[in-house]
């Protein structure tokens, strides 16, 4: 492990320590130096390195986490370079919003200061954005530059696992004067104090030999609770420099399909895991099969016929098996059985000689082994038996190496029957890291339960945007980055809690406003034809910014015409002779209601008033040209799938099914919207934020928009 050796002063290289951090190396910091000291690093061999761009380079260059992190073409690096010398501007009070708006302008259209990927640069401006504290903080909610906040939340969002940490820290540090080597809180992985920072170290894990494994079955795409596993394991690999793999576990051929298996490894990419390698536990059925039968002949298993659910009853009456110690010729006869398929082994299955007097249930003789004629979708019909979960995890996690094996509180019971199995096999202990199941309101995470409402047709597929998939909730309008950083703010805390969605989607929307496009939609239902007396007899087009405040959304084509259309809600709410501002337009005076029969208004008659103040007006209305480029909408809202806030333990879910789970509102839009792309993100004016799901093809043809929840909407229960 590498020193670094910093200031008695107390003052923290924070661009030093982010670029260690996410480069994956370990560091201990030492306040030996000097106050105004240049930070040291001094490697295993001795050899000092001073100054802090020297410092930037050499870790990136030894980064192991982030390819490319500093060595490019020659042209890349000397920008690099350029920006490392750059960076420090901001440390001066007078020209640290000149250099916000110059590095702002320069993102306009840049993902990454250099290149298409991230590069220390980017973790140099990051920090000392960062390390201004209240500074930068106020500036992000003041909007003033949408770019460099923008690229300043990818970075925090991307690295989450790391930075917030870090910063935090650094926070702290800067209310302080106390020297480091004065408190007595733990320190963390860089020997910085911070007690408020949640203990979740994994046990007994050494720096860069983590190895961890995320292992879905195929039998369903990824939901929201998956994700949280997920990122929990990445978020270990990380903090200890270790290596993840994607393992299915696909010991159920009744369940799993191929399909699951390609959607998977597509949500697996979406939600960005970065792993070594891809396992089957299928891979491991000829080891699996002749650890059963070693099992058998060392008295440790046996092949019962006992119908289930009197087996079910006696493990929890604690009644042994009748064939709990028939010789092991006669467990041997009976397994080649079912490894054969035959009736007498469909009969069967191998069971754990474990202890049936345990007051843990799941101690009390496991199945193994279970006979299962159905075709295998990786292996075909090659195998008639399959291992089961507990019997096939133990083994498959120690044969691989797996160090530490995170597991949600739910299967806390089972954790001694893992251990046990892995004991009786002779093999290698492994470290099992419980964390809390991620629950959600009005929300099922059971794969069986969410296969009936596929099955049954109450959803349209598994990325229904119902569903709490990985694929329904992007479809919904969820950016990625919210549900990480969302999975990540509740961290590997073992304690059970049921989240509310509004904090999600209020994560989502504080991405997606300040850069997503304005648009302006009218509803179909009695929409009102506004004459403007004083209107351009002729039509005209002006073009204006689709985000006032955000350059890169881009530009629209609005046409002003002397016949407008409002909606029928607004047209009711105005009052003769009232002046109303028509939004990116001015004002105007109503100066003429005509109703129908039934109250709703039919027509209006106004004019011009453009040197009106909009600060003079109660109604703001959105409005659409009388023109035949109109898109027509299909505005879609979705309810929760159950009326229920938490399902009881003994509570059966088809009861509380919400049978009003999708409202469907006809509109139509400005003219701009027919170059939407699926999967984009917009806002309508006054109606919130959508998703195009189904785009632009013909004017017969509605364009279908998702509705974004806000975390302030009450979504129909």
């Amino acid at each position: 492990m590498m020193e670094l050796l910093i200031a008695a002063d107390g003052t923290l290289p924070l661009s030093v320590l982010a670029t260690a951090k996410v480069a994956g190396v370990s560091l201990t910091v030492n306040q030996t130096l000097a106050a105004g000291s240049p930070p040291v690093l001094v490697l295993a061999d001795g050899v000092k390195l001073r100054g802090t761009n020297v410092l930037l380079r050499y870790l990136a260059e030894t980064a192991t986490t982030i390819p490319n992190f500093y060595q490019r073409d020659a042209i890349e690096n000397g920008q690099i370079t350029e920006w490392l010398e750059y960076a420090p501007i901001f440390s001066s009070g007078s020209e640290y919003e000149g250099a916000c708006k110059y590095v702002d302008g320069y993102l306009l259209q840049r993902t990454f200061l250099v290149g298409n990927s991230l590069s220390v640069a980017d973790i140099a401006i990051w920090s000392y954005l960062a390390g201004a504290g209240k500074r930068w903080e106020s500036l992000m909610k003041s909007k003033k530059y949408q770019n460099l906040t923008r690229w300043y939340t990818m970075i925090s969002t991307e690295h989450a696992t790391v930075l917030n940490e870090l910063t935090s820290t650094f926070s702290k540090k800067k209310e302080s004067t106390k020297p480091i080597s004065s408190t007595k809180e733990k320190p963390d992985s860089y020997g910085i104090a911070n007690s408020n920072r949640p203990e979740v170290d994994l046990p007994e894990a050494e720096m860069g030999k983590v190895c961890l494994r995320f292992a879905p079955e195929p039998s369903g795409y990824l939901h929201i609770g998956h994700s949280k596993a997920a990122l929990m394991n990445q978020y270990f690999a990380q903090k200890y420099n270790g290596k993840v793999i994607i393992r299915f576990d696909d010991t159920n051929p009744a369940k799993e399909s191929n399909e699951f298996v390609d959607n998977l490894l597509k949500d697996i990419e979406t939600l960005g895991i970065k792993y070594e390698k891809i396992t089957y536990t299928s891979d491991y059925f000829p080891n699996l099969m002749k650890m059963a039968e070693n099992l058998i002949k060392e008295g440790k298993a046996y092949i019962d016929d006992t119908p289930r659910e009197q087996m079910q009853l006696e493990r929890m009456n604690g009644i042994e098996s009748k064939r709990r110690n028939q010789t092991v010729d006669e467990n041997l006869k009976l397994w080649n059985e079912m490894i054969l398929g035959t009736e007498r082994g469909l009969q069967c299955c191998l069971r754990g000689k474990l202890d049936m007097q345990d007051p843990n249930k799941s101690m009390r003789d496991p199945v193994y082994y279970r006979c299962n004629p159905m075709p295998h979708h990786r292996i075909g019909s090659k195998y008639k038996i399959y291992p089961t979960y507990d019997f096939a995890c133990p083994f498959v996690d120690s044969i691989e190496g797996i160090t530490h094996a995170l597991r949600s509180s739910e299967y806390h019971d089972r954790n001694a029957q893992y251990f046990k199995i892995q004991e009786d096999m002779g093999l290698r202990k492994v470290h099992i890291y419980e964390f809390s199941r991620l629950n959600m309101v009005y929300t099922l995470l059971s794969k069986r339960k969410l296969l009936w409402f596929v099955q049954n047709g109450k959803v349209d597929g598994w990325d229904d945007a119902r569903f709490p998939t990985v694929q329904g909730i992007v479809r919904r309008g969820l950016q990625i980055e919210a549900l990480i950083q969302f999975i990540l703010e509740q961290g590997a805390s073992k304690n059970l809690n049921l989240m509310e969605w509004d904090k999600l989607w209020n994560i989502n929307k504080k991405i997606i406003d300040p850069v997503c496009p304005r648009h302006t939609a009218i509803l179909e239902e009695n929409r009102v034809l506004l004459t403007l007396l004083d209107g351009p007899t002729k039509p005209f087009v002006r073009v204006i910014p689709k985000h006032k405040k955000y350059e890169g959304a881009g530009e629209k084509a609005t046409t002003f015409t002397k016949k407008i259309w409002i909606e029928q809600a607004d047209a009711k709410a105005i009052s003769p002779n009232e002046e109303i501002t028509l939004m990116d337009w001015g004002n105007a005076i109503v100066k003429e209601i005509k109703k129908g029969e039934n109250g709703n208004v039919t027509e209006l008659v106004g004019v011009l008033h453009l040197e009106g103040s909009v600060k003079t007006t109660k109604l703001k209305l959105t409005w659409l040209p009388e023109i035949n480029e109109l898109v027509p909408l299909t505005l879609v809202e979705f309810g929760y799938l159950i009326t229920k806030k938490k399902l009881d333990e003994d509570e059966d879910f088809v009861d509380v099914v919400n049978p009003d789970t999708k409202k469907e509102i006809v509109a139509v839009g400005d003219s701009n919207m027919r170059n939407l792309k699926r999967g984009d993100i917009l806002q309508l004016e006054r109606k919130g934020y959508f998703r195009c799901d189904v785009p632009f093809i013909r004017p017969s043809k509605p364009v279908v928009l998702y509705a974004i929840p806000d975390g302030r909407q009450t979504a129909t229960k």
